[in-house]
């Protein structure tokens, strides 16, 4: 990190980023209305809301992390509206980023050239009577051929496409829902309210100590995060797919273990953002810390792949689903929690890298 100063990390210096991001905030949400209904113009929509969501999240961690600077009413009305902002965009993109996951892994678990597409009825036992007929049928040949192709296990291959299907009908339904929200919301009062309260961020930021280091304020983030690192299970994560973390898996309380597991590693994941949007505070540029940077990438695959997991095993709760099925989305769900097991240690290595960095002489 760069030398710095008293001089230049008075609040002149947040003022000036908070104004930099209302800036942003305005500049994405004015893009974002432009955009057209075309190819083209959904992807250019796209963007502006993911940058919409960027600057949004970063004015909120600001206010959080340098509140005693600013107006209390003000910060603490403005800040979780932010959040409710940047989370009712994130939804969309968070679905859609789910399917496209879980259908690779479907892809890559089956072991065929590639996963059936999907068919419009979701899978449904058939009632025990006609069973037996199906076993006699058509049904049979197609499932051989598909347990010998590429030596996969014969329940998966037959199940994948089902649980394809499955997964993308729900993942398709929830996005769906989430578009709307988010359309909603764009044309609600209560957003406009925060665009306008945003807009006058960018003229004005409302200090009460204009003249307070900021340094021992970004420091306590950083304490914070420090804090919170020390109480993972750090032990735990150092064989990138450790079968310790499954102990509960078929526990009673099976369904809030891995909740409860992932649940310090998402506080861990919200106060690295906090610390990182303080160093660019500081410093006024993008923070550009790659142990950093890899450290937040790893907590990022961690939730994605810990939603995904969660994705398969609601799928696999879907009543009357065929076994073959039910077996697909349980092998998927285990394949997740890997995942997240391997995220965990990746940020374990990131973590150990930056602190070794740090006590260098």
């Amino acid at each position: 990190m760069a030398q710095l100063n008293h001089e230049t990390t008075t609040g002149d210096v947040l003022s000036a980023y908070l104004q930099g991001q209302a800036t942003e905030f305005l500049r994405s949400l004015r893009l974002h209305r432009e955009s057209t209904t075309d190819a083209q113009g959904a992807e250019e929509s796209l963007e502006a809301a993911r940058a919409l969501r960027r600057a949004a999240r970063r004015i909120g961690g600001t206010l959080h992390t340098f509140r005693p600077l600013l107006d209390q009413e003000w910060a603490s009305g403005l800040r979780p509206e932010l959040g409710w902002l940047s989370g009712t965009l994130a939804h969309e993109h968070a679905y859609a980023a789910r399917l496209e996951r879980l259908l690779d892994a479907l892809h890559r678990l089956s072991g065929t050239p590639t996963v059936p597409a999907p068919t419009d009825r979701v899978d449904i036992a058939p009632p025990v009577g006609r069973r037996s007929a199906r076993r006699n049928g058509s049904a049979q040949p197609t499932a051989q051929g598909a347990g010998e192709q590429g030596g996969a296990p014969r329940g998966l291959t037959v199940g994948a496409a089902k649980a394809a299907a499955l997964l993308e009908r729900q993942l398709t339904l929830a996005r769906t829902r989430a578009h709307s929200a988010a359309l909603q919301a764009f044309g609600s009062s209560r957003f406009h309210a925060v665009a306008d309260n945003v807009a006058v961020l960018a003229s004005e930021v409302p200090l009460v100590r204009a003249q307070e280091d900021l340094k021992p304020l970004a420091a306590r983030a950083e304490g914070d995060l420090a804090e919170a690192i020390a109480a993972l299970p750090l032990g735990q994560a150092g064989h990138p797919y450790n079968a310790e973390a499954l102990t509960y898996g078929l526990a009673a309380e099976a369904d809030a273990a891995p909740e409860a597991q992932d649940a310090p590693w998402l506080k861990t994941r919200a106060l690295l953002r906090l610390h990182r949007y303080a160093q660019e505070v500081l410093t006024g540029s993008p923070g550009d810390d790659l142990r950093l940077v890899d450290a937040g990438h790893a907590l990022d695959r961690h939730r994605e792949a810990a939603d995904a997991a969660s994705a398969a095993a609601s799928a696999a709760r879907t009543p009357r689903i065929a076994p073959a099925t039910a077996y697909a989305l349980g092998v998927l769900h285990a394949d997740q929690r890997h995942e997240v097991e391997a995220a965990r240690f990746a940020f374990h290595q990131a973590w150990l890298r930056e602190t070794e960095t740090v006590s260098t002489p």
